[in-house]
């Protein structure tokens, strides 16, 4: 089974991409998705996090996600704490979802991780796609958001990997500022190149044998 990781920084339409795998068959284990269930009504991590943020939310309703971020923004210290708590819930849930795409032999599956290279998860993973954009189109997106600021960004762009670092480490660039049918070809001719050069013995392809961005 190939397993390939898919990431980005904020605002580059890495969730765009994972829609679109997802359309090919592609089984893709979100993250974020997970994180969002475990801190839900009910969830995996509510009691824990109830315990180390106390009056962030209840048990039968869940985490409040934007007064939980209020308590770790700008706090080192209690965004590890959080971490501590969510990390390893969220890799046994993944765990469970390779071996149950193990299990029914699936060829291909895809790890939608938003800190992949950040917390060395690309050792786990036979190729990358990075989703990427300029950094005017970037912040643009980002900031349009709902409750988005300057500040917020700055924070949340510094606990994440430059974007020129992550296309050094990988070939397999799918660029979003030309619109989705440029991104969506891109994506696809990836994904098959992987899939080639993984039948091949190898996770990573020749410069010539790329896309033109």
């Amino acid at each position: 089974m190939i397993v390939v990781g898919l990431t980005g920084s904020i605002g580059m339409g890495k969730s765009t991409a994972a829609v679109a795998l997802r359309r090919q068959g592609i089984p893709v284990h979100d993250a974020d998705a997970t994180v969002h269930a475990l801190l839900g009504p009910q969830g995996g991590a509510v009691r824990e996090v109830l315990a180390g943020f106390p009056g962030t939310g209840s048990f039968a309703s869940g985490i409040d996600r934007a007064a939980l971020g209020r308590l770790v923004f700008g706090d080192a210290a209690a965004l590890k704490r959080l971490e501590r708590i969510l990390h390893p819930k969220v890799g046994a849930e993944e765990q469970r979802f390779l071996a149950a795409c193990a299990r029914r032999r699936v060829p291909m599956v895809v790890r939608d991780v938003p800190l992949l290279y950040e917390t060395g998860g690309e050792r786990r993973c036979d190729a990358v796609l990075v989703v990427s954009a300029p950094a005017f189109l970037q912040r643009q997106r980002v900031l349009g958001r709902k409750g988005m600021t300057p500040a917020r960004l700055r924070d949340i762009l510094a606990k994440q990997m430059p974007d020129r670092e992550k296309r050094r480490r990988t070939p397999y660039i799918v660029e979003t500022g030309l619109g989705k049918r440029h991104s969506l070809k891109l994506l696809l001719a990836f994904v098959k190149l992987i899939r080639s050069r993984h039948g091949s013995g190898s996770a990573y392809c020749n410069a010539r044998d790329l896309p033109r961005h």
